[in-house]
């Protein structure tokens, strides 16, 4: 399910939270994005209920879908390896194990997890002194491709590899896996036990995907060894081949599995850049595909397409980085955030789509969740007045000069890339200095200069000047936004249904290195609290859940007021398919089921 235009960005699929890299904001995605036509306020207050959401899917009753056939599906590229706990692993290699591997929670369209019955006939907290004590109870069908049986041997041995005490495992993360004490199997081959060090609320999360043994079980086939190829799969699709020439990654049924037969002969993830999927599916070369919202009215003129669109499962956020200069004061953060209209950004990206254009309330919890709130009250409402004000008691003030507005378009260059710069028509200044905020955006990305101009103009109105800099997308990640080389900066993360678990690394307070430096972890706006940090462990070892989403708005609240991170809103999920293509579309947080994929009878 590539849900990115961006090859350095990454979103793990619904089932395979084994690394959490930020999105591009550009994405326009493909199979994998919840319909939550919910409303939501833009003040603090009310929960909204999950009962609100759905999905956007082009859904056909098995008994509609005919036996056979190829379904070609445009990724970015081919995935870089298919274990999903490397840290090079990207959307592709979630959409792999997804298909071919066991997971012992499926999500629905709420983000909630439920018991895979294909793999597991039920899974439970049977021990909670003198510590917690999970058990599973596998389906007795469970079977790998080479005939042995899904078990406690499979479940050790990737607990060893993930847990991080052996560093020859080059995993990606190793939540949860770390408070493990111990794995056994239980009172028949059937069950497992698993015995945990400190309590954890998130173990449905573990152990999904599952990957055999023989992947997990030494550093050598865990690292290299599912690199490429999948030998050994339970799934309804196995790995038929990886090809980098070709751009393809081909998926065949699985004649071992013992669960409904997949529809599919074929399920081909195929590399087809973004400019050209509308004319490869109009001549039918591809199947399905996540497309740029300025294709929209080009797929809808083409006939035989149809469209799927949706508030995806991720959110688009403005980074804030507090780790040096003007916005290293919390006021001049909370100015900068209380000058942008959030509602009007919303609904500039969101109504030409006719989706909900509702500003995102919520760092943790999206719309179509259980314990959604919308927490922005934390930080104050948008007002010039009062950003204005925070400014001044930070010590910036406002000119008596007017400078006029100027914008050096794409001709003027600046180190790393095209520069604007946005010029405030009367500034403030400190010390004689102008409060200046360099602007970091990847190259050609029409939604991103639309909303980075915007967000620029709101700050000019306070005196802020911004300099916007668009650099190429495919250093725009890694060069810029993980090495700190940014003031402002748009990107996205996905959701989770594990918020106290996958975004802690996230708004995790930066740790000082001996060498001075910062371990941020996944918190690239530098920003964080102690406060934070403990309410989110809290979350996270609360079994109780309506407790544990107490503490989860709790900090919610807390990231609120920090103001590294401001949530804009819901991204857009905008996917093309042939119309006859039936059980793909927009999926979001619920987990697809490709073997019910296929062709419309």
């Amino acid at each position: 399910m590539n849900r990115s235009a961006d090859p350095t960005a990454v979103t793990p699929a619904p089932r395979a939270r084994a690394v959490r890299t930020a999105l591009a904001l550009t994405a326009a995605l493909t199979a994998g994005a919840t319909l939550t036509l919910t409303a939501c306020s833009s003040g603090g207050g009310g929960t909204h209920a999950a009962g609100t959401a759905g999905t956007d899917v082009a859904t056909v009753a098995r008994a509609g879908v005919r036996d056979g056939g190829t379904l070609r599906w445009a990724t970015d590229d081919v995935p870089r390896t298919l274990n999903a706990f490397q840290a090079d692993a990207d959307a592709d290699t979630a959409t792999v194990a997804g298909a071919t591997l066991p997971a012992m929670f499926r999500l629905d369209a709420h983000g909630k997890p439920h018991a895979d019955t294909d793999y597991l006939k039920k899974a439970d907290v049977t021990g909670r002194e003198p510590r917690q004590v999970v058990t599973y109870q596998l389906n007795p069908k469970a079977r790998w491709s080479d005939g042995r049986a899904v078990g406690a041997a499979d479940f050790a041995a990737q607990w060893n590899a993930l847990s991080g005490r052996n560093s020859a495992f080059w995993t990606s993360r190793n939540a949860g896996y770390d408070r493990i004490a111990s794995v056994a199997q239980g009172a028949d081959a059937q069950h497992v036990e698993v015995t945990f060090s400190t309590p954890y609320a998130d173990w449905r999360s573990l152990f999904s995907p599952l990957y055999p043994k023989s992947v997990t079980g030494s550093p050598d086939a865990f690292n290299d060894g599912a690199r490429t190829a999948l030998p050994v799969v339970a799934g309804p699709f196995a790995v038929k081949g990886v090809d980098t020439r070709a751009g393809t990654v081909t998926l065949v049924r699985n004649p071992s599995w013992w669960g409904q037969p997949a529809k599919l002969d074929q399920l081909v993830l195929t590399a087809v850049p973004r400019a050209k999927r509308t004319s490869a599916l109009a001549a039918g070369t591809l199947d399905l595909a996540g497309i740029d919202p300025g294709a929209l009215a080009a797929v809808k003129r083409t006939r035989g397409l149809a469209v799927r669109k949706a508030p995806d499962a991720a959110y688009a956020q403005l980074a804030l980085n507090g780790s040096a200069g003007p916005l290293a004061d919390e006021r001049v953060r909370h100015a900068v955030a209380r000058a942008i209209d959030r509602k009007a950004i919303a609904t500039a990206v969101l109504k030409p789509l006719g989706l909900p254009a509702v500003p995102l309330g919520n760092h943790l919890v999206l719309p179509s969740q259980d314990g959604y709130a919308d927490h922005s009250s934390a930080l104050g409402a948008a007002s010039l007045q009062q950003a204005q004000a925070l400014l001044a008691d930070a010590g910036w003030k406002q000119s008596t000069a007017k400078a006029g507005d100027q914008a050096a378009g794409p001709g003027r260059s600046a180190a790393s890339g095209a520069l604007t710069v946005v010029e405030p028509s009367r500034a403030v200044t400190k010390s004689g200095k102008q409060l200046s905020l360099r602007f970091v955006l990847p190259a050609d990305s029409p939604t991103l200069n639309d909303v980075g101009g915007r967000i620029a103009r709101m700050l000019s109105a306070i005196g802020v000047r911004t300099e916007i800099t668009k650099v190429d997308g495919a250093s725009y990640f890694q060069d810029h936004i993980a090495a700190g080389d940014f003031d402002l900066a748009l990107y996205s993360w996905p959701g989770s249904a594990y918020p106290a678990t996958d975004e802690t690394p996230i708004y995790a307070k930066p740790v000082p290195a001996p060498d001075g430096s910062l371990t941020v972890a996944q918190n690239y706006t530098r920003v964080g609290t102690d406060q934070i940090d403990q309410l989110l462990d809290r979350a996270g070892s609360e079994l109780n859940a309506s407790a544990a989403r107490d503490l989860t708005a709790q900090a919610d609240s807390r990231i609120w007021a920090a103001a590294g991170s401001i949530p804009l809103y819901q991204r857009p999920a905008v996917v093309a398919l042939r119309t006859t293509v039936a059980n793909a579309g927009a999926f979001g947080f619920q987990t697809p089921r490709y073997e019910d994929m296929g062709f419309r009878k």
